[in-house]
C-alpha cells in the first residue's frame, strides 16, 4: 500500500474508458509519442507545468517569486526558460489566476484507493470499475500491479488502457490482476507506426497474441487518423489481424478529432498533429463496413 507513482488526473464517472461507469486513473509518462495523441500532459515522466495565457493578469508575481528566474513578460504572455526552470510548481503556489498549474503529483496505493473506494457504490449500481491509462500505466508497472491487487480484494472491475508497449513479463504478470485490456493497433506497418509513434509494432502484436493465447480479455481500439493509418490496405490489415487473432470480437474506432489542440498549447508543445483533418463521415461508415466484412462487431467513438 507504499508503493508510490506519478499520475495526472483522476476522471469519476467516466463512460468512455471501458464498460458502464468508472473512476479513470491516468498515469504519467509514455514510451511511444504519437502525433494525435489526446493527452499529451500524460507523455513526460515528470511533473511539468501548464500555463493558462487566457487567465494570466500580468500582475508579475510569478516572475518576482520564481526561485530560478525562470519566467519573463513578453509582448503578450509570461515565457518560460525551459532551460532555467525545475518544474518546482512555486508559480503555481502563488499565482492569484491560476494561469501557472501543475501537471502531475506524486502519490501512494493509499491515496489512490482512498479515492477509488469512494465511487464504489457507482460501480454497484452500473457493474462499472477502475480503469487504469495514461500516459502509459504498464510504464510504472510496480505501482499499477499494487493497485490492481488492492482493486482485486474488494472485487472491483480492473481495466487497462494500454499500448501494449512492455516486456512479456510484465504483461503477463499485470494480466494475472487485470479484468479486461484496452488496447489500440495504431498500424500494421511497423516501419510507419515507428515514424508516427517513435516505437516500432512488433512488441505490441507480439503481446496481444501473448494475451489471447493465455485467455486476457481485449478490446480492440483503433485510433482512426485521417492520412495516416485510414487506407484501405491497412485497415484490411488491421482487420484480418483482429479476426485471425481474436474472433468475433468487438472493436473501437476512435476517429480523429483536434480537442487536444489546446493542452499542446498549454504546455507550450508544438503538435504534431497539426495538419491532421477531422474524419469524414462517410470515410467512418466506409471503415465500419470494410471491418464487418470480417466478421467484427464494431463501434464507432468506444
Amino acid at each position: 500500500m507504499n508503493v508510490s507513482g506519478l499520475i495526472f488526473a483522476i476522471k469519476q464517472f467516466s463512460t468512455h474508458d471501458g464498460p458502464n461507469i468508472r473512476t479513470t486513473i491516468f498515469f504519467k509518462g509514455c514510451p511511444l509519442g504519437c502525433w494525435w495523441c489526446h493527452n499529451p500532459e500524460g507523455l513526460s515522466e515528470g511533473v511539468e507545468l501548464v500555463y493558462n495565457r487566457e487567465n494570466c493578469i500580468r500582475c508579475g508575481d510569478c516572475l518576482v517569486n520564481c526561485p530560478q528566474h525562470a519566467l519573463v513578460f513578453s509582448s503578450t504572455e509570461v515565457e518560460r526558460d525551459l532551460h532555467s526552470c525545475t518544474s518546482c510548481g512555486n508559480c503555481s503556489e502563488i499565482c492569484p489566476s491560476r494561469a501557472h498549474e501543475v501537471t502531475g503529483w506524486k502519490t501512494t496505493t493509499r491515496e489512490v484507493m482512498d479515492q477509488i473506494e469512494k465511487d464504489m457504490p457507482f460501480y454497484d449500481q452500473s457493474d462499472g470499475g477502475v480503469t487504469f491509462s495514461g500516459g502509459e500505466p504498464m510504464s510504472q508497472a510496480e505501482f499499477l500491479l499494487s493497485l490492481l491487487k488492492e482493486c482485486e480484494k474488494l472485487s472491483i472491475h480492473r481495466a487497462v488502457d494500454t499500448s501494449l508497449y512492455a516486456s512479456a513479463a510484465s504483461v503477463s504478470e499485470i494480466a494475472a490482476h487485470t479484468d479486461l485490456f484496452l488496447c489500440d493497433i495504431k498500424h500494421m506497418d511497423s516501419r510507419l507506426h515507428k515514424h508516427y509513434t517513435g516505437v516500432g509494432n512488433e512488441l505490441i502484436l507480439s503481446n496481444i497474441r501473448l494475451l489471447l493465447n493465455q485467455g486476457s480479455a481485449i478490446r480492440m481500439r483503433i485510433p482512426l487518423i485521417p492520412g495516416i493509418n485510414d487506407d484501405d490496405k491497412n485497415l484490411q490489415e488491421t482487420a484480418a489481424f483482429i479476426s485471425d487473432t481474436a474472433d468475433g470480437s468487438t472493436v473501437d474506432l476512435l476517429p480523429y478529432h483536434r480537442a487536444a489542440r489546446a493542452k499542446y498549447e498549454k504546455l507550450s508543445v508544438a503538435y504534431p498533429g497539426n495538419d491532421i483533418s477531422p474524419m469524414d463521415n462517410s470515410r467512418i461508415a466506409h471503415t465500419v463496413a470494410l471491418f464487418s466484412k470480417y466478421g467484427l462487431t464494431v463501434q464507432v467513438g468506444g
